[in-house]
């Protein structure tokens, strides 16, 4: 038997991921790199000293990022940038093989009772490949994955599914893609995933004429 569509909660949301600032100075901590000078460019990833595998992953995040957002940032391998207004991080840790897309949802202060419980049964059955998480005082959409083994297919639904989750959040509480439930997220987040997909392989195509 489907479970009953939860009550809505009174949650303190942030809009669109927009009322925090997140500098790229945090995100760099994560692969040793030193936070970089209000005024510095952006900085290019020192590929030379990375595995094969770990540049090719870095190489497709790239261009996935490149489709979703013209403006992002980038400062080593860690990229800062919107998709729909939405703030998203992706944060790269090539010494342990990991990376991870994260958005910040809502203050942790503000969230009503009861609502620790349903992020838990959120992670359970509706949050999928992203889950809810706690850090720095705010809950945040986060996916993580290993990064020599990422595709463009992982990574394209990675960020589709954390942005799912924060839209979501106070409501389904889901990343869109499979759920116990008879909604229409899965169609449209698998919509939007076919048709980064398609961009990027157009883009390849146009650059290899």
């Amino acid at each position: 038997m489907l479970a009953r569509s939860p009550r809505r909660l009174s949650f303190g949301v942030l809009a669109a991921g927009a009322a925090i600032s997140l500098p790229l100075a945090l995100a760099a901590q994560d692969d040793g790199a030193p936070p970089p000078d209000a005024d510095q460019q952006e900085a290019a990833p020192e590929s030379g000293e990375l595995a094969p595998e770990a540049k090719a992953a870095l190489d497709r995040m790239s261009e996935v990022i490149a489709a979703l957002d013209g403006d992002a940032q980038r400062t080593g391998n860690n990229w800062q940038f919107k998709v729909e207004e939405r703030m998203i991080v992706v944060v790269t840790d090539t010494d342990a093989d990991r990376m991870r897309i994260i958005t910040p949802i809502a203050a942790a202060s503000e969230l009503p009772e009861g609502a620790m419980e349903r992020l838990m049964q959120a992670n359970f059955d509706t949050a999928l490949d992203a889950r809810y998480a706690i850090g720095q005082g705010l809950v945040w959409g986060a996916f993580v994955h290993p990064l020599d083994s990422l595709t463009t297919r992982d990574f394209a639904s990675g960020i589709l599914q954390t942005k799912s989750l924060a839209d979501t959040f106070g409501t389904t509480f889901s990343s869109g893609v499979l759920n116990y439930g008879g909604g229409d997220s899965g169609a449209i987040i698998e919509r939007q995933l076919n048709d980064l997909l398609e961009e990027l392989d157009e883009r390849q195509r146009r650059d290899a004429i």
